[in-house]
C-alpha cells in the first residue's frame, strides 16, 4: 500500500507511525536497536505489503492497467487505492483527512533526522506537497505519479497512467471496496496476536 494507507493502519504511537513508513527504506533484518514500536511499525508495513501483493483483488486491479504500465502495477494500484481511501475517508475515520494529515506531518517532521536519506527526501516531498490530502483528486494522483516518475532510473511516463484510473474508475473503486476491509481485518488480527508475532520480529526479512 501507499503512504496514506500505511499511516492509517499504524498504531497511535509516534514510533509506530514512523515505522509504518520506514518499511520501504529499512531493508533486510530489522535493527533491534530501534524502539520496539518502530520495529513493530516496520514489520506491519512488510506484512501489509505482502498481504496486498498476494491478494486476488489487487491482482485483478493490476490486470485493469494498460499493458504498457503493467510493470509498474504495484506502484500504480497502491496509489490508486490511496486515492479511493482519501475519497472515502469519512467511511473509515471520524478524524477529518486534513487533521489526520497534519498530525502525521508533525510526527514525521519532528523525527526527520532519524530517517534514512531517501526517506528524508520522500517525507519532505510529502509534507511540502500535502500529498495525503492531494490524493483525493485525480490531479493530485497525477502530480504524485510525476514525483515517482522523477525518481525512477528509467523513463516511464508514469504520470500518463492516471488515464487508467479514469478509464477504469468504477471497477478500481469496486476492487478497493472489496479489498480494504479485508486488509483492515488482517491488520486487526495481527494486532490482537501481537505478542505471538513480535518474537519473530527481528528475523523478518524485507
Amino acid at each position: 500500500m501507499n503512504y496514506l494507507a500505511h499511516l492509517f493502519l499504524a498504531d497511535d504511537d509516534p514510533d509506530s507511525v514512523v515505522g509504518s513508513l520506514m518499511g520501504d527504506f529499512a531493508k533486510g533484518r530489522i535493527d533491534n536497536r530501534l524502539a520496539p514500536a518502530m520495529q513493530w511499525g516496520i514489520l506491519m508495513h512488510r506484512k501489509v505489503d505482502a498481504f496486498t501483493d498476494s491478494h486476488p483483488v489487487v491482482r485483478s486491479s493490476k490486470r485493469r492497467l494498460d499493458d504498457g504500465f503493467r510493470r509498474y502495477g504495484g506502484i500504480l494500484v497502491d496509489l490508486f487505492y490511496d486515492h479511493f481511501l482519501a475519497v472515502q475517508w469519512p467511511q473509515y475515520s471520524t478524524v477529518p483527512l486534513e487533521d489526520f494529515a497534519r498530525d502525521a506531518y508533525r510526527i514525521l517532521a519532528g523525527r526527520r533526522v532519524e530517517f534514512p536519506e531517501a526517506m528524508q527526501r520522500s517525507v519532505s516531498y510529502m509534507v511540502t506537497n500535502d500529498l495525503l490530502v492531494s490524493y483525493r483528486t485525480i490531479e493530485g494522483i497525477r502530480q504524485a505519479l510525476k514525483g515517482i516518475e522523477g525518481r525512477l532510473k528509467r523513463p516511464s511516463r508514469l504520470s500518463e497512467a492516471v488515464a487508467d484510473l479514469e478509464i477504469s474508475y468504477g471497477s478500481l473503486a469496486a476492487d478497493f471496496d472489496l479489498f480494504f476491509p479485508a486488509l483492515i481485518d488482517y491488520v486487526g488480527e495481527l494486532q490482537r496476536h501481537r505478542e505471538e508475532v513480535f518474537p519473530d520480529l527481528i528475523h523478518t526479512d524485507g
